[in-house]
């Protein structure tokens, strides 16, 4: 294996830039779900999350273990076809590509859901007084039309510094929880299940899609300017978002117990301004990720376009539109926030954060003659993924017919 000190950096960013960076990323819209993981999982799976994060980590210390051991590699595709060709490059590609998409609908659902939230009784009228579209969906439309202008834009700089915020969306959330739980609604001590089975599946895809985005870690180590310190980073990184997520899930389930919804915003009582700090905190983070999370999408559908259609920006926004318009009848038609969260994490995320950054590792490095506690360790994660993703799917699908 190659040692780091010979591995050219031409990055820039420096350690704590690119802990902001990759915490920033973690923490993102899985964090409001974490109150309900934990109900529906009990205390005892508070473990489960710390485990999953411990996993995460290495995880993406087994891609930096990659790109050291062969230094072109720059990208998360670059290694995975490096390790299996070119097919297999396409088929992450499209896992990849499908969870954007599917993480930019479910900003969309969140978006309307927290809207109504705020405005209950708001509806789209005709002249003569009667109700065309009410509720949920009415925020739906609108959500659209508020994104639709970061969908024309062809560079998206001025929305990435926006978009960098998770850290701080976060922490003015927990904050608001505390408010909320010691002026308004309270923290009941007493109660709450220490273990349940059949909620673990749920909890678990819950807290796997809390620890996602290992795609973009590949970027932010060629970025590093002493790449040496990118196992600090991610020991922080992991640390800080584990920390918030405990944190947000004991407060949430503390102040609700378990009728605690999907998101703890929902849960709010709006007349308090905690809470419309808290919403309206999370309303921003749709609006400004939703256009930067579906570009990589519709590259890659321009990517296939005949040569003669590509790098044209009425061909480029022609496909920004379809795809909000595609993701606007998806969230307008099936709201179902919960199934869609257990989907992402049982099926897509695990994929990308357990088994390839496993399997990469064990076929590129060739460190393994014999059986070591490193192998035992590496195979044991991508056996609990594939458990993670059999049990979380198919408790999703059941909660989908039963719905």
């Amino acid at each position: 294996m190659n040692s780091e000190s010979t591995t050219p950096s031409t990055g820039q960013s420096s350690l704590w830039k690119a802990t902001f960076n990759t915490t920033s990323v973690f923490l993102g819209i899985g964090i409001i779900t974490l109150p309900y993981a934990l109900s529906r999982g009990g205390w005892v799976s508070l473990l489960l999350c710390i485990v999953i994060a411990m996993m995460t980590c290495y995880t993406g210390m087994l891609l930096k273990a990659c790109m050291d051991a062969n230094p072109s590699l720059t990208t998360y595709l670059d290694i995975v076809e490096r390790a299996f060709g070119n097919k297999w490059r396409i088929i992450a590609s499209v896992f990849l590509n499908t969870e954007l998409y599917l993480v930019a609908l479910s900003l969309m659902i969140v978006e309307s859901e927290n809207l109504h939230k705020l405005f209950p009784t708001f509806s789209i009228k005709h002249g003569g007084g009667a109700t065309i579209i009410s509720g949920r969906k009415t925020f739906v439309l609108i959500t659209a039309c508020i994104t639709l202008p970061t969908m024309l834009l062809t560079d998206l700089s001025i929305l990435s510094y926006v978009s960098v915020m998770g850290v701080l969306s976060s922490l003015l959330i927990v904050g608001s929880l505390i408010s909320i739980g010691i002026s308004k609604v309270g923290f009941h001590t007493q109660g709450g299940q220490l273990w349940n089975m059949s909620g673990i599946p749920t909890a678990m895809s819950f807290y796997i899609f809390c620890f996602a985005s290992h795609s973009v870690l590949p970027s932010i180590y060629v970025s590093m300017r002493h790449r040496q310190q990118f196992i600090t980073v991610l020991m922080i990184s992991f640390l800080l978002t584990t920390t918030t997520c405990l944190v947000i899930a004991v407060i949430g389930y503390l102040m609700y117990g378990g009728g605690v919804q999907s998101q703890i915003t929902l849960n709010l009582p709006t007349s308090e301004a905690g809470a419309k700090v808290a919403i309206y905190t999370l309303l921003l983070i749709p609006i400004t990720r939703f256009a930067l999370l579906v570009t990589p999408v519709a590259s890659s559908i321009e990517g296939h376009l005949p040569q003669k259609y590509q790098n044209r920006s009425l061909i480029q926004r022609a496909v920004r539109l379809v795809i909000l318009a595609s993701s606007t009848l998806l969230a307008y038609f099936f709201p179902y926030f919960e199934t869609l969260v257990g989907i992402l994490g049982s099926i897509f995320i695990v994929l990308a954060s357990f088994l390839l950054p496993c399997a990469c590792y064990i076929k590129l490095t060739h460190s393994f003659s014999a059986w070591s506690c490193k192998l035992v360790a590496t195979l044991a994660i991508m056996v609990f993924g594939v458990l993670a993703g059999v049990l979380g799917t198919y408790t999703a699908i059941v909660d989908l017919v039963n719905h």
